[in-house]
C-alpha cells in the first residue's frame, strides 16, 4: 500500500529523529571501520551495501532501531487531509493538513454573530490573451449558517454585473456554508435574523445621518464662495456595484509585509498595475463613474486612476506617512486623482500613481512683484477640489483652486474646510457596518521571472525573423550582444523604482568593446506592464526608431533582443524589452 506524500514525509521525519537520538550514524561509522579493518583482506578494501547490512544485523543495530520506532494510526488525519482546489491565487505547493479541534479554543457563537464583515467574492473572466474582465462583485452575508441546522446551509445568490450593467444578472451561484468545528453553543435562526435586522436598521440610520451632515457641510461650503459649485469636491463615489459610498471608505492603512520594502517601491508596484478607464456606453465623451473596491482592483490587475490613487494612498499610510488622495483636474480640465504626502517639515510631495513620478510642490505667491522669480511647476495637475484619507476630508476653499497657487496647510480652516472626524468615523472606520470589509493582504507573485523572460524573448525572436523574412531580409542573432543589454534593463527598472540612476557607465563601456571599429550600434528600450509578446511587438513597430532597428539593412547586420521581467506582488510585473543592432557603416 502506497503512503500519501504527507504521510511519507512524516514517517521520514520520525525515522530521522530516531536515528539522531540513538546516534546510529556514529555506530555505523564504527562498524565500517571495524569491518574494513578486520573482515576484509588488505587487498580488497571495497565495502558493498550488502556487506554493510550484514554487519549491522550481526551487531543488532537494526533490531534496536526497529524496536524503538512505534507507529500510531490516526484515522482523523485521513479524514481531514484537504485536497488541492482552484483558488484566486495559485500556489505550487502541497495542500495544508487540517487538524481536528474540539472547538474549545474558538470564539462562541454570540461573538461570531457580532462579526459584521461579509465575505467578498469577485468573479473575473480571463480570455485567451490573458486580458481580464471584472464580471461580478458580491458581498456574502455568512452568518446565516450560525442558526442553520447542523451548522450547514445552502445559499443561492444572484450575481449582478458591474458598472453600467450593475442591474443585469450574470448568473446564480450556489454556495454551501458549513461551520467547522461546530461551536459548543447553538443559536436559533430567529436570533440570527433579529441581529441582522438590527444591524441593517443601524446602518441605514448611520448612512442617513451622514447624508444629512454631508448636505449641510456642502451648503456651508457653497456659502463661502458661490464659485465653489464648479470645484471637484467629491464626497461620495460609486463602487463597481453602483453603490454610493463615502470616498473615505476606499482608503485604509495597508501594510505590505515583506513584499514591498519602501514607499517608492510601493509606488512602482501601483504604477505597473494596468490602467483602464471604466467603459462608457454611448457617446458624449463622458467619464463613467466607477471606483473599484481593493479586492476587485487587485484581482483583475488593472483599473482607473482613482483605483491606483486609493491603493497608493493606503500603502503610504501603512508606511506611516501622512497621505491623502487629491481630487482635481489635469491638462484640458480632465478629472484626475493623485496622492499627496505632507512631511513633518511642511514639505508637500505629489505622487502620480499611474507613472510612479514624484513632484515637490512649492506654491506660487500671486501677490509677489513681477520681478520675483517664481517656481515653475513640473507636475501635470491644474486644479484641486478636495483631499481625503481614511480619517479626514477637506474641501479647498482658497480663492483659486489652481494647484500652483494652493497652500496645503490643512490645519488652516480658512484655506481647507474640514468634515467632522466623528461623522467620517461613523461610516468609514474598520468594523463599522457601513464600511467596506478589511482590505485583503497582498499576495506574493507566482511568476517565475527568468522563465517568462526567456519565453517572451524567444517569441520576439521568432516574430522579428518572420517580419524580416516578409521583407526579404535574412536575420542573424548576436547572443553575446543580447546578453550585454541586461545591465541596461536592470538600471532602467532601478531608476523607476528608486529614482536613482546607476550602471550606465559599465553598460556603455561593454557596448563599445562589443562593437568593432567602423560599425554602428543602435538600441531601443521600451517598457510594458503585460506579458503578451505579439501585442508588445506590434506596439514596438509603431515607433519609427524601433522599426528602423528591426528592419535594419546593411553590411554585417547583427540583431539582438533582451527581455527582463521584474515581478511585484499580486503577479504584477514590469516587462523591459530592448531591441538592438550593429552593422558596418558604408558611406
Amino acid at each position: 500500500m502506497a503512503l500519501p506524500p504527507e504521510k511519507a514525509s512524516e514517517l521520514k521525519q520520525i525515522i530521522r529523529q530516531q536515528l539522531t537520538r540513538m546516534d546510529v550514524h556514529g555506530r555505523i561509522r564504527e562498524v565500517l571501520a571495524e569491518t574494513i579493518r578486520e573482515e576484509l583482506a588488505p587487498e580488497h578494501q571495497q565495502l558493498s551495501a550488502e556487506d554493510l547490512m550484514k554487519a549491522l544485523r550481526r551487531r543488532g543495530i537494526i533490531d534496536d532501531v526497529m524496536k524503538e520506532l512505534t507507529f500510531v494510526t490516526d484515522m482523523n488525519d485521513q479524514e481531514m487531509t484537504s485536497t488541492a482546489k482552484p483558488s484566486t491565487h495559485f500556489v505550487d505547493r502541497q495542500p495544508p493538513v487540517l487538524q481536528k479541534s474540539d472547538g474549545s479554543k474558538m470564539v462562541d457563537s454570540t461573538t461570531m454573530l457580532s462579526i459584521c464583515d461579509p465575505v467578498h467574492m469577485v468573479l473575473i473572466k480571463t480570455d485567451t490573451f490573458g486580458e481580464t474582465t471584472l464580471v461580478a462583485s458580491y458581498f456574502l452575508e455568512w452568518r446565516s449558517v450560525l442558526g442553520a441546522e447542523n451548522r450547514v446551509t445552502n445559499v443561492a445568490v444572484e450575481l449582478l454585473g458591474v458598472g453600467t450593467e450593475s442591474k443585469v444578472s450574470v448568473g446564480v451561484l450556489n454556495i454551501k456554508l458549513e461551520m467547522y468545528p461546530q461551536p459548543n453553543k447553538t443559536l436559533s435562526q430567529e436570533i440570527v435574523n433579529t441581529q441582522l435586522a438590527l444591524e441593517r436598521q443601524k446602518t441605514a440610520e448611520k448612512e442617513r445621518l451622514f447624508l444629512v451632515y454631508a448636505k449641510q457641510w456642502w451648503r456651508e461650503y457653497l456659502q463661502i464662495r458661490p464659485s465653489h459649485n464648479t470645484r471637484l469636491v467629491k464626497i461620495f463615489a460609486q463602487d463597481e456595484n453602483g453603490i454610493n459610498r463615502p470616498v473615505c471608505s476606499y482608503v485604509r492603512p495597508l501594510r505590505a509585509g515583506r513584499l514591498l520594502d519602501t514607499p517608492r517601491q510601493a509606488a512602482r508596484f501601483v504604477n505597473v498595475l494596468g490602467y483602464e478607464r471604466a467603459p462608457v456606453i454611448g457617446g458624449g465623451g463622458g467619464k463613467q463613474e466607477q471606483w473599484c473596491t481593493l479586492l476587485a482592483f487587485l484581482c483583475r490587475n488593472k483599473g482607473d486612476c482613482e483605483d491606483h490613487a486609493n491603493l497608493l494612498c493606503s500603502l503610504l499610510l501603512g508606511y506611516g506617512l501622512e497621505a491623502f488622495v487629491c481630487v482635481g483636474t489635469k491638462a484640458k480640465g480632465v478629472p484626475h486623482t493623485w496622492v499627496m504626502t505632507c512631511g513633518t517639515d511642511g514639505t508637500i510631495t505629489f505622487w502620480e500613481s499611474l507613472t510612479g513620478h514624484r513632484y515637490i510642490h512649492t506654491p506660487i505667491n500671486p501677490d509677489d512683484p513681477p520681478l520675483v522669480e517664481q517656481p515653475k511647476p513640473m507636475y501635470p495637475y491644474r486644479t484641486v477640489g478636495c483631499v481625503f484619507n481614511h480619517q479626514k476630508f477637506l474641501g479647498n476653499c482658497q480663492p483659486s483652486d489652481a494647484v500652483e497657487v494652493c497652500v496645503f496647510d490643512l490645519h488652516d480652516e480658512s484655506k481647507w474646510k474640514p468634515m467632522s472626524g466623528e461623522a467620517i468615523k461613523s461610516v468609514c472606520s474598520p468594523g463599522a457596518t457601513t464600511s467596506l470589509p478589511p482590505f485583503p493582504p497582498l499576495c506574493a507573485s507566482t511568476i517565475d521571472a527568468a522563465v517568462i523572460s526567456n519565453e517572451i524573448e524567444l517569441q520576439l525572436r521568432i516574430l522579428v525573423s518572420e517580419h524580416r523574412k516578409d521583407l526579404g531580409l535574412t536575420t542573424v542573432w548576436d547572443d553575446q550582444l543580447s546578453y550585454l543589454l541586461s545591465p541596461a534593463l536592470a538600471a532602467y527598472e532601478l531608476e523607476r523604482a528608486t529614482s536613482i540612476s546607476a550602471g550606465n557607465e559599465e553598460f556603455q563601456d561593454a557596448i563599445r568593446r562589443a562593437v568593432p571599429d567602423g560599425h554602428t550600434f543602435k538600441g531601443f528600450p521600451i517598457h510594458f506592464v503585460y506579458r503578451n509578446a505579439r501585442r508588445a511587438f506590434s506596439t514596438c513597430l509603431r515607433s519609427p526608431f524601433c522599426e528602423e532597428i528591426i528592419c535594419c539593412r546593411g553590411d554585417q547586420v547583427r540583431l539582438a533582443v533582451r527581455v527582463r521581467v521584474f515581478t511585484y506582488p499580486e503577479s504584477a510585473c514590469a516587462v523591459w524589452i530592448m531591441f538592438a543592432c550593429k552593422y558596418r557603416s558604408v558611406l
